[in-house]
């Protein structure tokens, strides 16, 4: 169980709480943690539920599984960011691994990154739970670590704030 914590209390109140941090010349790293109103189970349920991502993350256009068996699963996903002048097309093929409740691992197996990696954890707290995102991440184009950072800065607690919004709305 957390403590109260300054971090605690501030997601409390809804913020996103974000560290980031370099992870190579081209890439970048987060860790981002919310929380939701929302019991845990209800949470896990929404979460998994990957075809629905292109409603927690605008700039995904497609989320979709294409293989599932026994807490393993593979998805593809693609999305379209625009950077300053240009837009970036990326897509991913991701091999997941789900412990019930608890944890999603997201392992790259084929994509527009060098490598990738995240991992989503759950933990109940109060009537809610609190989520924590952690994804370190190097496109195959180079884009400076720090515009990756700047990118990731901006957009994720963008993106987690719509992640809630969706979740809660559909309770």
């Amino acid at each position: 169980m957390l403590t109260l914590t300054n971090e605690t209390a501030a997601l409390m109140q809804g913020e996103i709480v974000l560290k980031t941090q370099p992870h190579s010349a081209w890439g970048g790293a987060v860790t981002a943690k919310m929380y939701l109103p929302i019991a845990l189970p209800s949470v896990w349920q929404q979460v998994t539920d990957y075809p629905r991502w292109v409603q927690y993350f605008p700039d995904v256009t497609r989320s979709e599984i294409r293989f599932a068996q026994k807490g393993i699963k593979r998805i593809y996903q693609a999305a379209s960011k625009a950077f300053l002048i240009f837009t970036a097309q990326v897509d991913i093929t991701l091999r997941v691994l789900e412990t019930q409740n608890q944890r999603i691992q997201f392992f790259l197996e084929s994509g527009s990154f060098s490598d990738f990696n995240a991992d989503l954890q759950l933990q109940p707290y109060g009537e809610g739970t609190i989520l924590t995102y952690s994804v370190q991440a190097t496109p195959t184009i180079p884009v400076p670590s720090f515009l990756i950072e700047q990118a990731i800065r901006l957009d994720l607690p963008t993106n987690l704030r719509q992640m809630r919004s969706v979740m809660c709305s559909g309770r």
